[in-house]
């Protein structure tokens, strides 16, 4: 069994054990380690997107060990050994100048992304970059949600990116978001990451160690830019972080499909992908908990319809609850909840749906509904 190393800490303290034989190092600098390297045969051990001196790199070819390179002239990396963080995106981005916000990590490699997508097909090395990319994410948050102390159980909230701060849906779902948090530590609140409902979710995680009263304040600050579009949208959100810095954690996972969106300020830990379609199923299938639906258009129907896909047949061996925020819009407005009820009637999952108007109610719902086996 091969074991992951993806910190220096990690690599010290196996150094210390003797030898690096089934072992696999991802994204490290490991020009200051040479001596430890080529101390012991590297067997079977791989190396990802490692830095590497000449010595160390013929000793474990020498040795039966395996080396991929990084790829040249990428403004990401590809071989990630950890999730993104709110100060990796947004370095480059000068508080009260929102002009500063294309220099930004984040910006920068959306416009690297963008352009490599005008053509009709993408460069080949392009999309396996990418892809290794994912791939790298998608191991950093396996190990946040199994290998750091208990299991999270994650519970996302969907819905419209275009909910400003302003609107009292945006209130309903942070609350929603802090209550869950604060109910249980292994609650994991998880969102696509991006603005409106989504940001609204990460903000409840921020604020699940403060009181109710602290999320009251918080929006009052967030209302001065009421839209992501408002110049002041990221620095009403910095203000919020340092009026808050005891703070909860949250998951947010957005893309660079949609990178004309900024990432929101709040989620403590951040899964950024370039494909739109493992960052949307990925989402649904970790949150094995449950989802809450706020208002939302087209994309959030369709996450609506691929949960329900996931619950209908068992795609994960267990069924979650799937709660509707909002019983005018999701029962007239958008009718989702009368089909989806119909279609589940004879199924297990519909024993786990519901619609809501009510925090309580919601919050209620998803705590005394887990997932259950499902039985075909």
């Amino acid at each position: 069994m091969q074991h992951e190393l993806d910190s220096i800490e990690d690599f010290e303290r196996q150094a210390q054990i003797g030898g690096f034989g089934c072992t696999v190092i991802q994204g490290l600098d490991l020009r200051s380690h040479t001596e430890a390297l080529i101390a012991e045969p590297c067997t079977e051990a791989v190396f990802l997107g490692c830095l590497l001196e000449d010595a160390a790199t013929r000793h474990i070819n020498a040795t039966g060990g395996l080396i991929f390179p990084r790829l040249p002239n990428l403004p990401y990396r590809t071989y990630r050994p950890a999730l993104y963080t709110v100060d990796e995106l947004l370095a480059g981005y000068e508080r009260g100048n929102p002009a500063s916000y294309v220099d930004s990590f984040d910006q920068r490699v959306y416009a690297h992304f963008d352009q490599q997508r005008q053509g009709r097909t993408m460069p080949v090395l392009e999309t396996l970059a990418q892809r290794l990319h994912d791939h790298a994410i998608d191991d950093a948050l396996a190990g946040l949600l199994h290998d750091q102390g208990p299991s999270r159980r994650v519970v996302a909230i969907m819905g419209g990116h275009s909910m400003q701060r302003t609107d009292p849906n945006y209130r309903k779902v942070a609350r929603i978001s802090q209550r869950l948090a604060a109910h249980d530590p292994c609650i994991l609140m998880a969102s696509g990451g991006g603005p409106g409902a989504m940001e609204a979710c990460t903000l409840g995680g921020w604020l699940a160690k403060a009181d109710e009263s602290a999320l009251d304040r918080a929006i009052k600050i967030l209302s001065r830019a009421p839209s992501y579009h408002h110049p002041a949208w990221l620095d009403t959100a910095f203000e919020v972080r340092d009026t808050f810095p005891d703070h909860g954690d949250s998951l947010g996972i957005p893309t660079w499909f949609y990178g004309h969106e900024p990432p929101n300020l709040f989620a403590s830990h951040i899964a950024k992908y370039f494909s739109n379609s493992l960052r949307e199923d990925g989402l649904l299938a970790i949150a094995q908990h449950g989802v809450i639906y706020a208002p939302g258009s087209a994309g959030t129907i369709q996450e609506i319809f691929q949960d329900a896909a996931q619950n209908h047949y068992g795609t994960f061996k267990t069924v979650s609850p799937m709660v509707f925020l909002g019983r005018r819009y999701w029962t007239e407005e958008k009718p989702i909840y009368p089909i989806l009820r119909d279609l589940a009637a004879s199924r297990q999952y519909g024993a786990l749906l519901t619609v809501a108007d009510k925090v309580d109610t919601a919050v209620q719902f998803i705590l005394e509904h887990p997932p259950i086996p499902y039985e075909d």
